[in-house]
């Protein structure tokens, strides 16, 4: 019982790992303690290390990696520093990564004993068994936690966006259905959520999300000969026009920086690009109204200033339309997100894509982009059935459509009816790591 009295008496922690960023902080909370970038820089130095012989002591080269966190730490420009990543196609892929980043966190932002919280832990709705089982089994052998729950993050993001009240009521009225797509960094998906479980043979994938975005602008920089220089590299700058080159200095004994750390942050101001400027037509693309739309202007780091017209609506028409991107090997076999939706929908049993449609739950930091979920709502409506009612439901808060499987983790894990579904300690040792399987559908 001691354990089981450890689940009232100490907060349960929520970890939600995305592809572009982690999540981390209490359940009851609205918001995440922690949020910091996925990707880890590392460096490998060749260091002395002193060896005992019979006669002298003498030294042998060791190489030791060094690890970078964080938003800030991260893009300090390090000689050697490359830019990697623990997961692929959203599982973890390198375990050891994992557990470095899972230190870090305990470290600075939980700044508690792992064994005195509870862990709930948000997994891509594909995630495979081997996965699951050796998750839980860290979780339980190096961290000691007490208890452990793994959720679907499409599951955890429909409980905060049910009709029943939100935050407040829910499961009154059962669990959640819905279909939840979401447009994150490196996919656009469609999970079917029927009664609080997850469809699998119905979800839908599609490259053509944020990271995609990301290379159609730096496409399009190129085709306009503008140089993205990062702030990393600029000492000093002075604002000039589209018509004059830029003018800026760069930073003296600036150390060699590995290419996959120039990258990763001329991929940062193409971000910050397409979040300020890009915007979604309400209807498919015409030149002739792209050009007519009001210009927004743009001052690259370095100082370079331009006006951006028909461009910022021709980039992110891509997500909608495929058959407009340039130079791209199996572009037209792409799925865009509106028959992302409807093929998911179409693979799921027919009585409940009523429910489906009436319920479709946008999240995802892609989906933020301007105009985004109107022209999503125009597209459905053309293409489902006339006798389905189509709701499309997307918070009007950006951090909540961000963190929706968070929020949805924090409500779920400080729930009193939830208790019961734990993976307690005891019950791991009884039967192993195979028990996620039983537990956690």
């Amino acid at each position: 019982m001691f354990g089981r009295r450890i689940f009232y008496e100490v907060g349960a922690l929520v970890f939600d790992i995305g592809s572009f960023s982690i999540r981390a902080g209490y359940a009851g909370e609205d918001m995440p303690k922690a949020e910091f970038p996925s990707t880890v820089g590392v460096v490998e130095d060749v260091v002395d290390t002193p060896m005992q012989t019979d006669d002298t002591n003498s030294s042998q080269p060791e190489k030791q990696k060094s690890y970078h966190f964080d938003t800030v730490n991260i893009k300090v420009p390090r000689k050697g520093k490359e830019m990697v990543t623990f997961l692929k196609e959203g599982m973890v892929n390198d375990w050891d990564l994992f557990e470095k980043v899972m230190d870090h966190t305990y470290s600075k932002y939980i700044k508690s004993e792992s064994e005195l919280h509870p862990v709930l832990m948000s997994e891509p709705a594909w995630n495979v068994r081997t996965n699951r089982e050796r998750l839980t089994e860290v979780m339980f052998e190096k961290y000691n936690i007490p208890a452990f729950f793994l959720c679907k993050n499409a599951v955890l993001s429909a409980y905060p966006s049910t009709d029943s009240g939100g935050f407040s009521d829910i499961f009154a009225n059962g669990r959640s259905t819905g279909l939840v797509l979401d447009s994150g960094s490196t996919h656009t998906t469609a999970v079917p959520v029927y009664d609080g479980y997850v469809l699998q043979q119905a979800i839908v994938k599609s490259p053509l999300a944020g990271d995609f975005i990301t290379m159609e602008c730096r496409k399009q920089m190129e085709e306009m000969s503008i140089e993205v220089i990062p702030p990393y590299m600029i000492a000093s700058k002075e604002p000039v026009q589209e018509s004059a080159s830029a003018k800026w200095k760069k930073k003296p004994g600036l150390v060699e920086v590995t290419k996959s750390f120039h990258n990763y942050m001329v991929k940062d101001v193409l971000q910050d690009f397409a979040a300020s400027a890009l915007q979604v037509s309400d209807s498919p693309y015409e030149q002739e109204v792209a050009e007519s739309m009001p210009t927004v202007h743009y001052e690259f780091p370095n100082g370079f200033n331009i006006d951006f017209a028909e461009e910022r609506l021709r980039i992110p028409e891509a997500l909608f339309d495929p058959s407009v991107i340039k130079d791209l090997q199996g572009a037209n076999s792409m799925l865009s997100v509106g028959p992302v939706v409807t093929t998911s929908v179409g693979m799921c049993d027919i009585d409940i894509r009523p429910s489906l449609y009436n319920s479709v739950i946008v999240v995802g930091g892609n989906t933020l982009l301007n105009g985004f979920t109107d022209r999503l709502n125009r597209d459905l409506s053309t293409k489902i059935p006339p006798n389905m009612k189509l709701k499309i439901i997307s918070s009007s808060v950006s951090a909540e459509r961000r963190f929706s499987s968070w929020i949805g983790g924090s409500i779920l894990a400080s729930l009193g009816s939830f208790h019961q579904m734990w993976i307690s300690k005891q019950e791991y040792e009884e039967t192993g790591r195979s028990c996620v399987e039983k537990k956690c559908p």
